[in-house]
């Protein structure tokens, strides 16, 4: 039978240190580690910068740590309305646009009304008329409208407006004195002083303006009945419409 366990032994003294062993294998590659969580998103370099704009501490020490951001400050008043600026300088002209469509035929005007109209030339038949009466020129050159009346020398005005009257007479063998009366008066006079057996011609010209209605003629003075007209001399008076000055016709 065996016996009971006997007592330890007293540790034998430690042996000398080895040589080292030789450089063992390399190892098999590990796996790559599982992904870290994402990390907090810092500030803005605009952010930083507003940041310090509000902050109210102390001026910054070299080495000091950097003061906590100060409060927004309140809203500032709202500035006055600047002055209007002077007009910038005119652009430069666009380029031409094209041409557009050509339009439709218009719709046909009103026909007018024919202008006015009055002119007459008459001569003389008779030489020698008396004097202080219209002259009654009855040869009949012209007479538009029929305004001049050969049978008592005098024309009717029927459209107002100005007027042209003038004459062209022979005098022959004693003096002549013509006037031109408008309406029963002489608006203008005229004479030729001839004596014997001369023969002269005169002429005269104006303008008048006249109302619906005004009557003109030529007559010649007590004496002066000089005027003349024969086979080879005429003595003719004429008038016509320069212009109306308005609507107005007497019929």
């Amino acid at each position: 039978e065996a016996g009971p366990p006997g007592l330890p032994g007293t540790p034998a003294p430690q042996g000398p240190k080895g040589d080292a062993g030789a450089k063992g294998n390399k190892g098999n590659y590990g796996f790559p580690g599982l992904k870290g969580q994402k990390g907090a998103k810092g500030d803005t370099c605009e952010q930083r910068d507003q940041g310090r704009q509000r902050g109210q501490g102390g001026p910054r020490r070299a080495g000091s740590a950097r003061g906590m951001a100060g409060k927004q400050g309140d809203k500032g008043e709202q500035g006055r309305k600047g002055s209007k600026g002077e007009p910038g300088p005119t652009g430069t002209a666009g380029p031409k646009g094209d041409p557009g469509p050509k339009g439709g035929r218009g719709a046909p005007g009103r026909k007018g009304s024919r202008a006015p109209r009055s002119a007459f030339s008459a001569g003389l038949t008779r030489p020698f008329p008396p004097p202080h009466v219209p002259i009654r020129f009855d040869r009949l050159w012209f007479n538009e409208s029929a305004d001049y009346d050969p049978n008592t020398g005098k024309f009717r005005c029927g459209v107002p407006g100005a007027y042209v009257f003038s004459y062209h007479v022979t005098v022959r063998g004693r003096p002549a004195r013509l006037s031109l009366v408008a309406s029963g008066r002489r608006v203008a006079k005229a004479r030729d002083t001839l004596y014997g057996q001369d023969i002269d011609q005169a002429s005269f010209l104006t303008i008048l303006r006249l109302r619906a209605g005004d009557q003109v003629w030529l007559e010649v003075a007590k004496d002066w009945n000089g005027l003349y007209a024969g086979a080879e001399d005429d003595s003719v008076f004429t008038g016509f419409l320069l212009y109306p000055d308005g609507v107005e016709v007497l019929l």
